[in-house]
């Protein structure tokens, strides 16, 4: 008997894809078996990443998303549900991460503060509520969201990314009671620093915070992360809900 990848025939959606970990997460999927529509705001960037995986032999596309603007989401959503023929599951994993740290909260500006709950919060409600009519419709709907585990202790000097953050396990909870009843299952993954284009501009000296403070002692890699991202997506994971799964090595348990 053959037995067929965990994600096989399954239709998933990823914000976020162009690089970094949503890139990661793009390819592991759809080498798990799934169809996927990469989406980014890095439309040309994107269109490249996701071709480069079309020449792997991967089934996936790309789509342009301004999570910013809810026009925007609502159409990218709209092209990938019918380049899909439905939906299954849902990574929001875009957000403003570079840029965002450095500052007291005495010394934080309040443009950026408005630019990061813009896209990190209100654009992950919004890219939800545009696929829940669509998740609704497959018989085990999944939304995984990517926090980070700064919003469980709390760092310094990173104040609209933390509370972005910490919004995002929040809202993961009430998405999944409200959603429950339709057999959609909502999850938080939080990753520690890991390493990244985006992290490159991080100090060292938080990177060996994070590899010394680790009960694993060192770097993440964005590999660590799609086994828990692919099961969440799984039918494996049909009663598992509302949970936030800290993935960084045991530098802070939930």
């Amino acid at each position: 008997m053959v037995s067929l990848p965990i994600l096989a025939g399954k239709r998933i959606f990823v914000t976020g894809a162009a690089r970094g970990l949503g890139r990661d997460f793009a390819q592991a999927i759809a080498e798990a078996g799934a169809t996927v529509v990469m989406a980014d705001v890095l439309t040309d960037l994107v269109q490249h990443e996701a071709q480069l995986l079309v020449d792997q032999g991967l089934n996936v596309s790309a789509v342009s998303i301004d999570l910013s603007q809810k026009e925007s989401i609502q159409k990218a959503v709209h092209t990938a549900v019918e380049r899909l023929s439905g939906l299954d599951g849902l990574v929001n994993c875009a957000a403003i991460a570079t840029g965002v740290g450095g500052s007291t909260l005495m010394e934080y500006d309040e443009d950026l503060w408005d630019r990061v709950m813009t896209v990190n919060v209100k654009g992950t409600w919004l890219v939800t509520q545009a696929c829940t009519p669509y998740l609704k419709a497959s018989t085990q709907g999944k939304i995984v969201n990517i926090a980070s585990d700064t919003a469980l202790w709390g760092a310094p000097k990173l104040l609209a990314y933390v509370a972005s953050k910490g919004a995002i396990i929040s809202m993961t909870r009430s998405m999944a009671n409200e959603l429950g009843k339709d057999n959609i299952c909502v999850n938080t993954i939080s990753p520690g620093l890991t390493l990244v284009e985006v992290t490159e501009q991080v100090p060292q000296a938080r990177h060996d915070l994070y590899v010394n403070g680790r009960a694993i002692q060192r770097q993440q890699l964005p590999q660590d992360l799609n086994g828990t991202a692919i099961y969440l997506l799984s039918d494996m994971a049909s009663f598992v809900t509302g949970q936030n799964i800290p993935v960084n090595g045991g530098f802070v348990f939930n």
